[in-house]
């Protein structure tokens, strides 16, 4: 596994994609996530994509105590 693997997780044209749909819902990011995954909100393979990696790259922001 490369060492900068998240630069390559979005590229930089499909930036802010998530969070404009999350946005547009009327949701914040992980709220939709959740919604997404749940099966609350119909949604395509890629936004199902898009909504684990906002979980992932949620839990990497955690600083550890």
């Amino acid at each position: 596994m490369a060492e900068k693997w998240i630069q390559t997780a979005i590229p930089k044209s499909h930036e802010g994609r998530f969070t404009a749909q999350a946005k547009k819902k009327g949701m914040s990011v992980s709220a939709f996530a959740n919604a997404v995954l749940s099966g609350k909100v119909k949604a395509s393979t890629q936004t199902k994509k898009r909504a684990r990696l906002a979980k992932t790259l949620g839990k990497l922001s955690r600083k550890k105590k």
